[in-house]
């Protein structure tokens, strides 16, 4: 059988100037968030298969990858059905292993525990630009925090990130989950179909409100609950006030504290940014997962179709896997969309002046070899990054390709034994 070299679909090779790129983007990352108290972690690149279709991960739990049982515990029969060949598979997501996580170590962890993950997630999706069925997550998480400080910390930490990497205007949208309930009940449809009805919203910014309008109809929901329905959200134009309007009609359909909560939220942040970014309540923000009890807020940038970071509250996971509820809230950002965007306006990673290549005639004798390569610790020494190679026939070649991974030229030195010239 023949060797392919290609990826598997859906999954790529990342060549030395992305690498630089993402190892730069990393760097930033851990450097960012924890200065914000949050500590570093790591779980396990494969879980239980009964963690990763709990019913948390929505959508998602369409798309595992899931692994066969191995050695005699691999039982194929005519009758076997897939549940019964596979005890595990990749996870989709951080924040089911982070459950986890949490659950079989609170004993040894603080209480609030700030967690930082950064790992790979596999999905088993249709690939399209900045999507792929292996990526990189980022996230951050408050776990044992019930109060609205987790919020605005974690949306602190995160524009705090974006604002230091050149990605254009950005907003953060917020809502909360039992808005979206108590608006849907209020209009009157029936609380069995309310994940329909917010599939269909979710559609908002892509069809307008008269494309949900139709959607909903079309569902089979009564027009007098779709009219009442969309004139909610006409009312709103993002401020805090919008909420405390939407809340007064909604009366005692609404959770108590919850709009001033979400009040609080956007005004506190607003206080204390350092950067100039939007910070609006949405009430179509819907978020697809499941497991979102409270809280949700997306960060969208001008110029790009998707969001780049979201999150939200999720006070009701880890009390699956303990039997006592535990708080929690997280966000990530879209580490794979943040590079592609970073590529395609040709950042150049900072610290290209500190970066040297050396390059050392072929044939030359092993002192002046080390002589080079005494000249190049000594830059090392003074904090500089020193590649020492021999020099390729095709020196002119050589040189571009260096280039090409972010060596300026005036750093490119070749040294000739013959003449002692650099």
């Amino acid at each position: 059988m023949a060797m392919v070299k290609k990826p598997t679909t859906g999954m790529k090779d990342i060549l030395p100037d992305e690498m630089r790129l993402r190892d730069y983007v990393t760097g930033l990352v851990k450097e960012t968030y924890q200065a914000f108290g949050f500590t570093p972690i790591e779980t396990p690149a494969v879980e239980h298969i009964e963690n990763l279709l709990s019913r948390q991960g929505g959508e998602n739990e369409k798309l595992i990858f899931k692994i066969l049982k191995r050695g005699e515990k691999l039982v194929i029969t005519p009758d076997s059905k897939e549940e019964d060949l596979a005890d595990s598979g990749l996870r989709y997501d951080l924040t089911v292993p982070l459950s986890r996580y949490y659950a079989a170590h609170s004993a040894e962890l603080p209480m609030p525990f700030k967690a930082l993950q950064i790992g790979p997630v596999w999905r088993a999706d249709r690939p399209q630009k900045g999507r792929f069925r292996q990526f990189v997550q980022c996230d951050i998480d408050i776990l044992g925090d019930p109060t609205n400080l987790a919020e605005i910390e974690l949306i602190t930490a995160t524009t705090t990130l974006l604002s230091k990497l050149p990605l254009g205007n950005f907003t953060v949208r917020i809502n909360d989950r039992r808005i979206l309930k108590a608006m849907a009940l209020y209009c009157g449809f029936p609380e069995e179909s309310l994940e329909t009805v917010f599939i269909i919203l979710d559609k908002m910014d892509k069809i307008g409100a008269d494309g949900v309008r139709e959607e909903l109809v079309s569902a089979g929901f009564s027009a007098e609950s779709v009219g009442k329905y969309i004139s909610l959200f006409e009312g709103c134009d993002g401020s805090e006030g919008s909420i405390k309007d939407l809340a007064g009609k909604l009366g005692n359909t609404l959770a108590e504290g919850c709009a001033e909560g979400l009040a609080e939220i956007i005004g506190s942040v607003s206080r204390i940014k350092k950067s100039d970014f939007g910070v609006v309540f949405d009430p179509t923000l819907v978020r697809g997962m499941s497991y979102y009890t409270g809280t949700i807020f997306e960060i969208t940038m001008d110029g790009f179709g998707s969001s780049v970071a979201g999150g939200g509250r999720y006070d009701e996971m880890i009390g699956k896997f303990t039997g006592n509820a535990v708080c929690a809230c997280g966000f990530s950002i879209g580490f794979e969309r943040i590079i592609t965007v970073l590529a395609d306006n040709g950042f150049t990673v900072p610290g290209d002046t500190d970066r040297y290549a050396f390059l050392i005639e072929k044939g030359a004798d092993p002192d002046f070899i080390a002589s080079v390569m005494e000249e190049a610790e000594a830059l090392r020494t003074k904090g500089s990054c020193v590649l020492v190679s021999m020099m390729n026939k095709n020196k002119r070649f050589q040189k571009e390709q260096l280039e090409k991974q972010g060596y300026i030229s005036d750093n490119i030195k070749e040294f000739y034994h013959s003449d002692f010239k650099c």
